[in-house]
């Protein structure tokens, strides 16, 4: 079993020669955060992606204050704040082209250190991509099985490959070949729960897109300083449509459309024709008239930004929602949309893929040398027993913005309530989604300035006291070698 690496060692942390090999499947936003944290820590890994090649795809993610500390502590803040955007509302349009009211989140700096910031996916992910070593990084490896052993796990690849470890995380999404492995293993045991053994549910179809960069002549919101981040509910139509400004001068869209059943994948109303790129054309010839708000009046509708958006940046996708239970089996854990997907209206999703990163981080590091199954296993459970109630938390609150862009009577009880909300309800919701700020503790902490104080958080100071305790032993071993 390989269990070697060339990373540099961190204070706190063992030699990486002695130190288990986690194998990363997926390489998104989650994976390579995971892989730039055990870069840090010095722990021993490599990536593998089913894809051929990194593409631009995504338009722009939405990331909330929680991020900071971790970007603070990787050194690579200063480069965020350049490329991205602050905002601090969501203005709730009309198809009069009319903003009918706003929800406000100010304060932000004050409260929580740092304030909510639109930022280019493909952007970021440079970032991410670049702090993870060129050798650890593996394209074009397509999962097909995995095998396990009281020893470690093995990958198999569709080019008839394999490569083994001593921990096997699997990041590669909602639709997670490592999840479908350990879940048929479990179900052969009679372990699987009966929730976890259904399809991913989705009841919406969003057509996203960015634009190319843009005239502030021609789209006067690009000229604000804050995104300009826009809700449009459709006038008696199963749609509504949501588009913000960039720090590239780009403009990002989405349009959801309401589906009247619920649908799964792998379902018998599931049509495989209804994804490719001409399903996607097809949805742009049905909101192309869907009017949007400028600022001006050169760029007026969803198709004008259809027409200014490169092909390959748009694309139909589902918006699945579901939270496993069961998030790890023996040496192999989840991560990411792997096992919580959550609905995007909430804005919520990369944010708590990174949190999954940070706390999964600090467990494998300070798992010990040739670690047992058991050992291995407690570390998950940890990292389940922090993550699952943020999640489960997060996911109930994207409901709460799914429904207000729906197009039904609970809908507009939820708008009007948002409309006439008190800057108290407001705060409230605020800390709700932001007091959650975890930091891995191999890495010197980072520095806070916030008035409201985070939520604990047992992954780093469990971690934490593991780190100094063996410190403690180590120098406590130097005097006496020191002394004879």
């Amino acid at each position: 079993m390989t269990t070697t690496t060339s990373a540099k060692t961190h204070p706190g942390t063992a030699e990486p020669s002695t130190r288990p090999k986690v194998l990363i499947v997926g390489a998104g936003i989650g994976g390579m955060t995971l892989g730039m944290l055990l870069t840090k820590a010095g722990v021993p890994f490599d990536i593998y992606e089913r894809a051929a090649a990194v593409k631009p795809l995504g338009s722009a993610l939405f990331l909330n204050p929680t991020t900071a500390k971790i970007f603070k502590q990787c050194n690579i803040w200063d480069e965020i704040m350049n490329i991205c955007k602050f905002t601090g509302k969501i203005q709730v349009g009309n198809e009069q082209r009319e903003i009918e009211y706003s929800m406000d989140f100010p304060n932000q700096i004050e409260m929580f250190g740092s304030r909510g910031y639109i930022v280019a996916r493909p952007m970021l992910y440079d970032i991410l991509l670049r702090e993870v070593p060129k050798e650890r990084f593996h394209m074009n490896k397509k999962v097909t099985a995995v095998t396990q052993t009281d020893n470690g796990v093995v990958l198999h690849f569709a080019d008839n490959t394999t490569v083994s470890g001593d921990i096997l995380v699997g990041a590669d999404g909602a639709y997670s070949t490592i999840r479908q492995c350990i879940y048929n293993d479990l179900r052969t045991e009679g372990r699987l729960l009966p929730l976890d053994d259904v399809p991913l549910p989705y009841s919406n179809v969003q057509l996203v897109g960015q634009t190319r960069p843009l005239d502030p002549a021609d789209f006067p919101n690009l000229s604000i300083s804050d995104s300009q981040f826009i809700r449009i509910l459709g006038d008696n139509k199963p749609y509504s449509w949501t588009y913000f400004t960039t720090a590239q001068n780009t403009v990002c869209y989405g349009v959801t459309k309401f589906l009247s059943t619920t649908s799964c994948k792998q379902g018998d109303d599931y049509n495989n024709s209804e994804w490719g790129p001409e399903a996607a054309e097809a949805m742009c010839a049905e909101v192309r008239e869907f009017p949007i708000i400028s600022g001006g009046d050169k760029i007026t509708t969803v198709g004008d930004l259809i027409d200014l958006t490169p092909k390959d940046l748009i694309s139909k996708v589902m918006l699945e929602e579901k939270v496993f239970e069961t998030w790890h089996h023996k040496r192999v854990a989840l991560m990411g949309d792997a096992c919580h997907k959550i609905n995007p209206s909430g804005g919520s999703g990369a944010n708590n893929a990174m949190h999954d990163a940070i706390t999964l981080a600090n467990w494998l590091n300070v798992l010990p040398d040739t670690p047992t199954t058991a050992e291995i296993e407690h570390a998950f459970e940890k990292y389940r027993e922090e993550r699952l109630p943020w999640v489960k938390q997060a996911y109930d609150s994207s409901l709460i913005f799914k429904v207000m862009i729906e197009a039904n009577f609970k809908a507009y009880l939820v708008k009007l309530v948002s409309k006439y909300m008190p800057s108290w309800i407001t705060r409230k919701m605020a800390i709700r989604m932001s007091i959650n700020q975890p930091q891995v503790s191999f890495l010197p902490p980072a520095e806070y300035h916030g008035s409201i104080q985070p939520a604990p958080q047992a992954s780093y100071e469990e971690t934490l006291a593991i780190l100094q305790e063996r410190a403690a032993k180590t120098n406590t071993g130097e005097s006496v070698a020191a002394a004879v």
